[in-house]
């Protein structure tokens, strides 16, 4: 049976604005982290952060990577929105889940603290659930998925 994604849904923009602001965030973390981190090792545990949130230049190079293919993604649309907030966002959930476990030891390589699990969790929980809206197709194939989502036979 195929996944049940709503196509065309009415609030399509609203999802894809929501998925444009996650990626502007995620690539202007990344830049100012960048600025803020220079000069540091790759891996460092220091205290340069950016916007609030503690960095270093790894995890600065992987934001400013993020940023740009989540917003390039929504620029281009076409499906290509859906397929990279849907993996993005898993990914930055599943980053949170593991620098949370590794926070307060020596392999917290991303130097992730308590605020910055919650910013990828949250961020990681719009670009999914943009993902999951943002299907765009034919009329009739959004009139089947609809006629299927509410039991018409």
């Amino acid at each position: 049976m195929a996944s049940h994604m709503p196509v065309n849904h009415s609030l399509r923009p609203l999802y894809r604005g929501l998925a444009l602001l996650a990626g502007l965030f995620v690539l202007a973390f990344g830049v100012l982290g960048y600025l803020d981190s220079q000069g540091e090792p790759l891996l460092n545990q220091g205290e340069a952060s950016a916007l609030g949130l503690k960095t270093n230049p790894a995890f600065s190079y992987a934001s400013i990577a993020a940023g740009a293919v989540v917003l390039l993604a929504t620029l281009v649309g076409r499906n290509l929105d859906r397929f990279v907030d849907m993996w993005v966002g898993a990914g930055f959930m599943l980053v949170g889940t593991a620098m949370l476990a590794l926070m307060h030891t020596d392999s917290n390589v991303l130097n992730f603290t308590m605020a910055t699990c919650i910013v990828s969790y949250l961020i990681g929980s719009v670009l999914f659930t943009a993902g999951m809206y943002v299907k765009v197709g034919p009329a009739a194939k959004a009139a089947a998925e609809e006629k299927h989502r509410v039991g018409v036979a």
